[in-house]
């Protein structure tokens, strides 16, 4: 029997797109599976995060946000939901930030190796100045005179659209990677600055990092526009690009799957 909230829960476009609504263990709010992690029982009895939602086996369902996820550990809300014993890794909020990221720099790599991305100071300026540009990615340990520079010419592409009577667009500033990571992720040394042109690889690797983000966050945060399905983040002038804000962070309620 699905919990009163699923049963009378309204299905969304979003849930028809990406399958059955679920709930979260421990909050009971429905959701679609692209604001959950999706668990299942591996090998020894051990809890596994399954990111992809492909691993065979009953599924248990937390919401997008480490918080919400150190509260199931805490509760024991996997186990009672899965109604077996299961061994939970106390390092288990850890271990998925590390699985996202890394899924979000092999994404990255994907739109390098696509011909998406442009590293050096210069070449990020001409690619923010063509209009062309779906991303903006700087060095969390870069210097900050670089990211004021950057600011401006974003603003200046800005300007340049009011000037031209375009609908408005945020270029989304990815800030989370240290430069080593980007060094490996794109295959080349000194990498502080990069940008991403449009592209279906741009757009898979936007949305490993905005789910980064929300789960860093507890669901409060990567904020960046939204895109259609189909949709060109650097083209389409009939869709407003501003900046869309996610839902706010989990309040804690009693657990169940």
């Amino acid at each position: 029997m699905k919990p009163a909230a699923a049963r009378g829960a309204r299905e969304t476009p979003q849930a028809r797109r990406d399958g059955p609504e679920r709930s979260c263990v421990v909050t009971r709010t429905v959701k679609s599976p692209d604001d959950l992690i999706r668990f299942v029982v591996g090998p020894d009895n051990m809890l596994v995060p399954d990111l992809r939602r492909k691993l065979p086996g009953r599924g248990v369902w937390a919401s997008l946000s480490a918080a919400t996820v150190a509260e199931a550990v805490k509760r024991r809300a996997f186990e009672r939901s899965l109604k077996t014993k299961v061994v939970v890794p106390p390092d288990l909020g850890e271990m998925i930030d590390a699985l996202m990221l890394k899924d979000a720099l092999q994404a990255l790599a994907m739109a390098n190796k696509a011909g998406l991305a442009q590293a050096g100071f210069a070449k990020v300026e001409a690619v923010i100045g063509s209009g062309r540009c779906a991303a903006v990615i700087e060095a969390s340990d870069g210097a900050e005179d670089g990211r004021r520079k950057i600011a401006q010419a974003l603003r200046r592409a800005e300007i340049a659209r009011e000037e031209a009577r375009l609908k408005p667009r945020k270029v989304p500033v990815v800030a989370i990677f240290a430069a080593a990571d980007l060094e490996l992720a794109l295959g080349r040394a000194h990498v502080i600055h990069a940008a991403l042109a449009p592209g279906p690889a741009a757009e898979g690797f936007l949305s490993r990092w905005r789910r980064l983000v929300r789960y860093r966050t507890n669901d409060a945060g990567a904020t960046a526009p939204e895109e259609p399905n189909g949709s060109d983040p650097a083209g389409d002038d009939s869709v407003d690009h501003r900046t869309t804000e996610p839902a706010g962070p989990n309040a804690a309620g009693p657990s169940t799957e």
